[in-house]
């Protein structure tokens, strides 16, 4: 029983460190597959931050998602609700003159290549791996970009497909020619009426809306995980002398890289009230480390994931809090993009309000 204890820690410490002869290790605090470490006040308190998160997700979610707001809109309001997402969103680009086509070719590259360092981090650590945040974040965002590379093909099929006249759906003139329009004074009264247009292109249906929530969790999850890695858990490593791996470098910083890259190209908008997502993402990350630790007597992957110090629902109640900021500054990228982009490329920045 013993060894069979210590090999499990032993394979933990192999994913932490990527070799076992590593100086740093996870160390057990208690043993978590007992009623005692789990019925007390500390994980009772932390349950409690639970579900305020998942609560004020699912009010969120309820009260703003989709197009429960545009429908008591007046129709000559052409401001389009925050819960409301048009198809070509997921596929266009930011600029007139960008065919979407860009955006296709990023996304593959992007997904190829977080894809082969999943792979790789399989090979050198095992499965394992998926016990941390940082991996479940990482698979997100690979997914997302698998996804987006899907979505973009059958965008630059439509226009194609339009292009050809072959096609039954509406693209957007701009979109097709991926070139920027300036209209001449005779074509002004067909610009001016170019907001009417969002009125009349379709809503995007539950692959696109799953697209865009992907999306969003992401966002927030890649800045919490770098936040948390760079800040908190890196200098605890590298004080007792952790040899920090390339690989390691990679899925702490490739992430945001590309994600910031798909944001500089895309025309998705981030809602401040689809946090949501990113609070679920992150409750359901800790269900299932505490399902698995209540089954399995390992190392937790974090120390502030621990139940047994009596501050830990401080630390839940912080990390909690961190993803206000972790989506805060990703929301604010997004903003920033569409203040610098408006005002410096006004004729040829296309923007989804």
């Amino acid at each position: 029983m013993v060894t069979n204890g210590a090999s499990r820690i032993n394979f933990i410490t192999v994913i932490l460190t990527g070799s076992s002869t590593r100086s740093w290790q996870p160390i057990m605090t208690a043993i978590t597959n007992t009623l005692s470490y789990w019925l007390n006040w500390r994980f009772l308190v932390c349950s409690l931050f639970l579900l305020a998160y998942l609560a004020l997700a699912t009010i969120l979610i309820c009260k703003f998602e989709g197009q429960r707001r545009s429908r008591n809109q007046d129709r000559e309001n052409q401001e389009v609700a925050p819960g409301v997402i048009y198809e070509e969103e997921a596929w266009s680009t930011c600029f007139k003159c960008i065919h979407p086509a860009w955006l296709l070719a990023f996304r593959m590259f992007a997904f190829i290549t977080l894809l082969t360092l999943l792979v790789i981090n399989v090979i050198v650590d095992g499965i394992g791996i998926f016990i941390f945040y940082t991996q479940w974040t990482f698979t997100l965002i690979t997914i997302y970009f698998l996804f987006g590379s899907a979505i973009s093909i059958y965008g630059c099929k439509k226009i194609w497909a339009q292009a050809r006249g072959d096609s039954p759906y509406h693209v957007s003139s701009d979109i097709e020619q991926g070139a920027e329009i300036t209209p001449t004074p005779g074509e002004t009264t067909v610009a001016s009426n170019e907001s009417q247009h969002f009125d009349d292109r379709k809503i995007a249906g539950p692959w696109i809306y799953t697209f865009q929530i992907i999306y969003q969790a992401s966002a927030g999850a890649a800045v919490l995980t770098d936040l948390v890695f760079w800040i908190i858990l890196f200098p605890f490593i590298t004080s007792r002398l952790f040899q920090l791996q390339m690989l390691v470098i990679c899925m702490h910083s490739v992430n945001v890289v590309f994600l910031l890259g798909d944001t500089i190209l895309n025309c998705l908008r981030l809602p401040f009230f689809r946090i949501a997502y990113f609070f679920l993402w992150t409750c359901i990350y800790v269900l299932s480390q505490w399902v698995l630790h209540a089954y399995s007597n390992i190392p937790w992957p974090y120390p502030f994931l621990d139940l047994t110090p009596a501050y830990a629902p401080l630390w839940y109640l912080g990390v909690g809090m961190m993803h206000l900021p972790a989506y805060g500054i990703y929301a604010l990228v997004v903003r920033l993009k569409e203040v610098i982009y408006s005002r410096l490329f006004p004729e040829s920045y296309r923007k989804f309000t």
